[in-house]
């Protein structure tokens, strides 16, 4: 979700005013996203190199993660989106750590969407811990680590028991992956939108959607149908 600072900027306001402005197209966006029938959300919230930002803004957007779970949690369970937090929980505060424990467990048993909010989030670290703990189950159970399948690797992924990604969203002309879902997108088509995210709408949603319906997708292998010969 990028373009929160330059969108601001362009309107001569602070950082923090994009950053409220993109909070709301999360909302906009989860609510399209239900219309619209997708089964799993993923939104990158925080970064784990986002700690380099001033520490303003750093607070800032902590205060919006926030406010977002406590404003629209009930709503969210409301509809039945089932909220997970995927990312490195270690250096969290007490407070930040009560909110996502009472998300996750206030809405368990919704079905209707499956929301994923990366927080403190990084593929390269969600890798090494996942990588950790099998390596971790081989030594205790005196498994060869050359045993290692990658259903195993997958179920310790923060995403365990969650399809991978079909399609991967970049707003605001950003074109490159940044540490996300490294394992999870290595199938995942990819769009890019010239949009900044405090912009984005079920419009560009669906537009997005529309992008990534119009391809062929071979997994590695051929579209028999189109290539007949080479």
């Amino acid at each position: 979700m990028d373009g929160n600072g330059r969108w601001a900027a362009a309107r001569g306001r602070p950082r923090s005013y994009g950053h409220k402005a993109g909070v709301e197209a999360v909302r906009r966006t989860v609510k399209a996203a239900a219309d619209l029938g997708v089964e799993y959300l993923t939104l990158f919230a925080f970064s784990s190199e986002n700690w380099s930002r001033p520490r303003e803004e750093v607070r800032d957007l902590f205060g919006l993660m926030k406010f977002f779970v406590t404003r629209d949690l009930a709503e969210l369970c409301a509809n039945g989106v089932r909220i997970r937090v995927l990312g490195d929980r270690s250096g969290l505060s007490s407070d930040i750590l009560g909110l996502i424990e009472t998300a996750e467990t206030k809405s368990r048993q919704n079905t209707a969407l499956q929301l994923n909010i990366a927080f403190n989030y990084g593929a390269r670290n969600e890798l090494r811990r996942a990588f950790a703990a099998v390596a971790k189950r081989c030594a205790e159970e005196g498994r060869d680590p050359s045993q290692i399948g990658e259903d195993e690797i997958a179920a310790a992924l923060d995403t365990a028991g969650q399809p991978d990604p079909d399609l991967v969203i970049r707003t605001s002309g950003e074109m490159r992956l940044s540490n996300f879902m490294l394992w999870q997108a290595a199938y995942a088509e990819f769009v890019f939108l010239p949009c900044m995210w405090p912009d984005f709408d079920k419009e560009w949603l669906q537009r997005a959607i529309s992008e990534f319906s119009s391809r062929t997708r071979r997994y590695g292998g051929i579209d028999a149908a189109k290539d007949v010969a080479l």
